[in-house]
């Protein structure tokens, strides 16, 4: 089960909270997200990315970034800009996306500060 959490290094980096409602018609969607989850873990600075989405298709999606440089460099991949552009035409009518720092994380149930 640990396998689906990222494995995160010392803070500060930084995460990328994407949250989605997916269309009715997701034709093609599965496919993509998994080349993007696959693009994005081997994206250099990329750290990790943990995904999920319930049964009335919201989902959530965080990426962790080592620097703001890295996640600027995957923003403008030109493959993750052709998924943006299709995320939009076909499969989210309606997203979030936040970016924040990690100052401080820890581990439980044991409680690891960090």
């Amino acid at each position: 089960m640990n396998e689906r959490f990222a494995k995160t290094p010392e803070p500060p980096y930084y995460a990328v909270i994407f949250t989605s409602r997916l269309s009715e018609n997701p034709a093609g969607y599965d496919a993509m997200g998994i080349k993007m989850f696959d693009l994005a873990s081997e994206h250099p600075g990329c750290l990790g990315v943990e995904t999920t989405r319930d049964a009335e298709g919201i989902g959530i999606t965080v990426s962790y970034w080592k620097d703001e440089e890295s996640l600027k460099d995957w923003k403008e991949d030109t493959r993750h800009l052709v998924a943006q552009k299709l995320g939009i035409e076909r499969w989210y009518p309606h997203y979030e996306l936040r970016v924040a720092r990690v100052e401080r994380a820890y581990s439980g149930p044991d409680g690891r500060a960090v």
